[in-house]
């Protein structure tokens, strides 16, 4: 799981790094874009994927301490999670509605391609914590063995990491 986390990680680093890049060289075309977002939107989808987060390590820590507790705040992470989803296809949508997409200029290139290959990963995470709820509900998951359930909440919380450096570089960062 840290082999494919820190390929993952490599990826989001290098389209980071080539969004920088752009925005370096056409600055006012990327300032005009940041301009359409819907920063609210951005924060509300911040607070979505922390608050799943804590959910996810509140869970690990009840499993670790043979508590019962654990499935639902497994459970919990999973709409909380969602509401990332919701809010980032209305954003789509409103933007869309606007003229804006993948052809529009770099500045939406780079958030469509980048927010969309983050959307993948949170779609793939709910995916991962569903599964995890199942197996956790069916008492897969000891004490003594939560290396699978370690695993995926290694996965959601790389996915919460992207967030707190993509959010800052696509809404806020001038």
């Amino acid at each position: 799981m840290w082999i494919f986390i820190i390929a993952e990680l490599s990826v989001f680093a290098l389209l980071f790094l080539l969004f920088s890049y752009l925005r370096s060289s056409d600055s006012v075309t990327f300032l005009a874009g940041q301009q359409t977002l819907h920063p609210q939107a951005g924060l509300i989808n911040t607070v979505a994927l922390l608050t799943s987060s804590a959910c996810v390590a509140q869970a690990v820590n009840a499993v670790r301490q043979n508590k019962s507790a654990a499935f639902g705040w497994l459970l919990l992470s999973i709409p909380v999670g969602c509401i990332y989803i919701v809010v980032k296809l209305w954003e789509y949508q409103q933007l869309v509605r606007q003229g804006f997409d993948l052809d529009t200029n770099h500045f939406y290139t780079g958030y469509f391609l980048l927010t969309g290959f983050h959307l993948l990963h949170v779609v793939l995470g709910i995916v991962i914590l569903g599964f995890m709820s199942v197996r956790l509900w069916r008492g897969c998951y000891l004490p003594s063995q939560i290396s699978g359930l370690e695993s995926g909440a290694c996965y959601w919380h790389m996915v919460d990491l992207v967030w707190v450096i993509l959010f800052p570089l696509i809404y806020v960062i001038h």
